[in-house]
């Protein structure tokens, strides 16, 4: 088929880009596929055009189905994973878009492959850690972590065997890290507020189901910006509350509390820390006096000094919240970059 060049951005743009097909490279291909599934997802279609919405992503199905027959194809117990392209590389692992069959219907999943098979325990204490989650974690707040659809192992061509995970696909999320790096003046702290809002809210569930996250950093917190979400990432390196970090993200040493370098116990304080030196950085020198007093004690260097309940603590920020800016209202926020998945 011909390669698509022009961008697609808009329905009509991915009706015309449907007629054209996809690029020759199989990773290209992949992603153009992700970018025209979800524009011509019937739920998603512009008023009055659900019918055209619906016959396009069945046209787009059958399309792909066929492109992606000789495409490279990871095999677990379950399902026959059809791998796309890279979409990001970290510490651990490569993230990898992929589609897979179930129930006659066509799926997206995203497989995190390790770097190297040392790792490999990581990638199933990880699993262990989201399966937690989903049986002793509040069902009401799920939505703060990937869900994760299976853990498998694979041998790769040169005979090592990888455990894989296996998780939902998350659209349109953008990193603590992308948000910094486009406002390098500080965030506007009534927009900060909503995400250190969400955060605490997400850690509190993470701690009453017994663990520390352990690795609250700028590019393991993602913010959906129009639904004012958020997602905690990368739980390779969580850990029991009353535990040692199974290991530290060494490039940011600086920002762990002492109790953490020390391969003393972790507790929620140590989350606490880490997630007050993601805020701070992200407000800058924006940041009212009574934020960078809140922080500082968020920050103290024993952990038996600083607050330990992430709750507890959001009750406190919203009556400084609402002491400097009044009732809470909704802050639209938008983001300049393309969307992290």
């Amino acid at each position: 088929m011909t390669p698509v060049h022009e961008p697609v951005r808009t329905f009509d743009d991915a009706l015309a880009a449907l007629a054209a097909g996809f690029p020759a490279d199989a990773d290209a291909a992949a992603g153009h596929y992700r970018c025209l599934a979800h524009l011509l997802r019937p739920d998603a279609a512009p008023p009055g055009r659900r019918g055209e919405a619906a016959a396009a992503f069945a046209r787009l199905t059958r399309a792909w189905r066929s492109r992606s027959a000789d495409l490279p194809v990871l095999n677990s117990p379950r399902r026959a994973y059809v791998l796309g392209p890279a979409l990001a590389t970290g510490d651990l692992a490569t993230l990898r878009g992929a589609h897979y069959e179930q129930d006659g219907e066509h799926r997206e999943a995203v497989l995190k492959i390790p770097l190297r098979p040392r790792d490999n325990d990581l990638m199933a204490h990880e699993a262990a850690v989201l399966t937690r989650l989903d049986t002793v974690g509040e069902p009401r707040h799920r939505a703060y972590a990937p869900i994760l659809l299976e853990s498998f192992r694979d041998r790769a061509a040169d005979g090592a065997e990888r455990v894989i995970n296996a998780l939902e696909p998350l659209t349109g999320f953008h990193t603590l890290a992308e948000v910094a790096a486009v406002h390098p003046d500080g965030l506007d702290p009534r927009d900060a507020a909503w995400m250190w809002r969400r955060l605490l809210a997400g850690l509190g569930w993470v701690h009453r189901a017994g663990l520390v996250h352990g690795a609250v950093l700028p590019e393991h917190v993602l913010i959906q910006p129009p639904s004012h979400g958020l997602v905690l990432v990368d739980w390779c390196y969580a850990t029991a509350i009353g535990t040692h970090l199974p290991v530290l993200v060494d490039r940011h040493r600086d920002r762990y509390p002492q109790e953490a370098l020390e391969r003393s116990p972790a507790t929620p304080a140590t989350d606490i820390h880490l997630a007050s030196s993601c805020v701070r950085e992200l407000m800058g020198h924006q940041t009212p006096a009574p934020l960078r007093a809140f922080l500082r004690g968020c920050l103290l260097p024993a952990p038996e000094a600083r607050p330990r309940d992430a709750w507890l603590l959001l009750a406190e920020l919203d009556e400084i919240l609402e002491r400097l800016y009044g009732p809470r209202t909704f802050r639209p926020f938008g983001m300049p970059t393309a969307p992290t998945v």
